[in-house]
């Protein structure tokens, strides 16, 4: 199993979160999902928060276009990027 699929344009990323690292990105595929580091603590949505803000700079598109389907609460999550304007190499298109 990958940790992305396309659904029409959209991007379905399933991620692995650790939130309060000491320097925010993507660090790489870890089994089926995609590890992300965060500096933002998980409290009060802070960590989603951080999580969109460094995916739409990636993905050149707006924060409104990052949507957590599932695992709001959770470091395991489904998260949709609505026509991606770029991808990192690691993705085919």
């Amino acid at each position: 199993m990958t940790f992305y699929h396309w659904e029409e344009e959209n991007l379905v990323l399933s991620v692995l979160i650790q939130p309060r690292a000491s320097r925010a990105g993507i660090v790489g595929i870890q089994g089926d999902r995609l590890k992300v580091k965060v500096t933002a603590p998980p409290v009060d949505g802070k960590a989603n928060a951080d999580v969109c803000k460094l995916f739409s700079k990636v993905f050149g598109v707006a924060k409104s276009q990052i949507i957590i389907r599932s695992g709001y609460t959770s470091r395991n999550k489904c998260i949709c990027i609505q026509s991606p304007k770029k991808c990192p190499e690691f993705f085919d298109e």
